[in-house]
């Protein structure tokens, strides 16, 4: 189930989460044709040292970056690059923000410069997936009513969630209990309490739901090469709405 959180431990995590926050809203800035991911990923960890904090994901497990920067067909865990950011290209990234050792995760797609009617409903309905996810998400309710949330809406909109994927209790550690899958049924999976500290992820496809990962050993992509599209916040869980703990103050 993973440790339940007290409210200070919850503030603590949401200190972080507002770092992680800021910094995304410093992305959307930044995103334009011509940039690089790489860019991006010394941005982010300049911005985080700057404000007292790591990038978590840096070094853990082996991976090499601040971020995990995905382009187009790239589902997640891309490694950042130097091919510059074309118009039309959807990117997605990836951050976890390490404030006196308390976590907070959430990745946010980017539409490059002027994007299609396709790629522009993709990501609207990922980002509302999210949204779909974290109402259910209040003590009382169970995982499974999180996943058949996102999963239905997704797939009435025409496009699906990739289930490999999944979201994750989150605190000290990147990777706590419980695990949060993105697809599921209604009224079963574990109980959701108050205090728990998850995330909610779900990437989605315009296309097939079949994976390969690349020969770095991080870089999962679209067999089909469709585009894929996440949107990710930390929240708590409460008896009522669940509190975004990497909340924006602009659009999210």
């Amino acid at each position: 189930m993973g440790k339940l959180k007290s409210n200070e431990e919850i503030n603590q995590i949401r200190r972080a989460g507002k770092i992680v926050a800021a910094c995304h809203q410093q992305i959307r800035r930044k995103i334009s044709p011509g940039v690089t991911t790489l860019q991006i990923d010394a941005f982010v960890e300049e911005f985080m040292r700057r404000h007292g904090a790591k990038p978590a994901q840096k070094g853990y497990k082996g991976f090499p970056y601040a971020t995990c920067a995905s382009v187009n067909d790239v589902a997640c865990h891309g490694f950042p690059g130097n091919q510059p950011l074309q118009s039309g290209d959807v990117v997605t990234i990836d951050m976890v923000a390490d404030l006196n050792g308390w976590l907070a995760d959430s990745a946010w797609s980017y539409g490059v410069g002027r994007t299609s009617l396709q790629t522009k409903t993709l990501m609207q309905t990922a980002r509302l997936a999210l949204y779909r996810g974290i109402a259910k998400a209040r003590a009382g309710n169970r995982i499974g009513d999180i996943g058949h949330a996102v999963e239905s809406f997704v797939t009435r909109r025409g496009y699906k969630v990739i289930p490999d994927f999944i979201g994750h209790g989150i605190g000290k550690k990147i990777h706590e209990k419980p695990d949060v899958y993105h697809t599921g049924k209604a009224g079963t999976g574990l109980l959701l309490e108050e205090g728990m500290v998850i995330t909610i992820e779900p990437i989605v496809s315009a296309g097939g739901i079949e994976v390969w990962t690349d020969t770095d050993g991080w870089t999962v992509k679209t067999w089909d090469s469709s585009k894929t599209a996440q949107y990710e916040h930390t929240i708590a869980i409460t008896r009522g709405d669940p509190i975004l703990l990497t909340k924006q103050n602009l659009n999210g």
